[in-house]
């Protein structure tokens, strides 16, 4: 499977409670919600294309927490992704966690594990929101694709997605897009590690 990580992000580069005030609040968060502003016809049309190419949805532990929490209880049918991701197994990375509650889920104990699951046929291996799993992922050179809608707005608080120190990781813009509301849909390929110069003692990424 190809290990695709996806993530809403303000212009700022927060990823923090993109979908309520209520979302996460963690480190004292009060500024959730920023994506809803911007949701239009053309950003749930293509996320709701992006969801049914999944074939899992892999998550870190506080992530897993909130959806398990959430996702259940939602019943609107004419919510477009609730029957998907109640269906969709998913894969919980956790050294803590035993078992899951929303089913069907099977826990994977480390970084190895999620490199065995690519290994199995299949399309897309999603990950949402789980910044801190999605990055060291990226790290350990097993995301294959990244896909970010950038929602037109700064906020100045929040964990950011590229925050935790890394490595650094090549990408390469393979489809944009951008919606009526000003959301900006993009989609990169891994290529490895960035390229880097120096300059006089200055280094600089080329």
């Amino acid at each position: 499977m190809k290990l695709v990580l996806t993530e809403f992000v303000t212009l700022d580069g927060v990823s923090q409670g993109p979908g309520s005030p209520s979302e996460d609040t963690g480190d004292g968060f009060s500024r959730g919600g920023w994506l809803v502003p911007f949701i239009d016809e053309a950003f749930v049309r293509r996320t709701v294309a992006w969801l049914a190419l999944a074939d899992g949805l892999l998550l870190g532990r506080r992530t897993y927490d909130a959806f398990a929490r959430d996702w259940p209880q939602i019943t609107d049918p004419d919510d477009p992704f609730t029957e998907r991701m109640n269906a969709l197994p998913k894969y919980a990375v956790s050294s803590t966690l035993t078992e899951g509650t929303w089913h069907p889920t099977t826990v994977l104990k480390d970084l190895e594990g999620v490199a065995e699951l690519k290994k199995q046929p299949g399309n897309e291996l999603q990950i949402h929101g789980s910044a801190r799993l999605g990055n060291a992922l990226l790290q350990a050179g097993l995301v294959d694709l990244v896909r970010l809608v950038v929602a037109p707005t700064v906020i100045g608080a929040g964990r950011r997605l590229f925050e935790h120190p890394a490595d650094t990781a090549g990408l390469r813009l393979t489809k944009h897009e951008a919606t009526p509301s000003g959301l900006l849909l993009l989609e990169y390929e891994t290529v490895g590690a960035a390229p880097v110069a120096e300059y006089e003692g200055v280094t600089a990424f080329v």
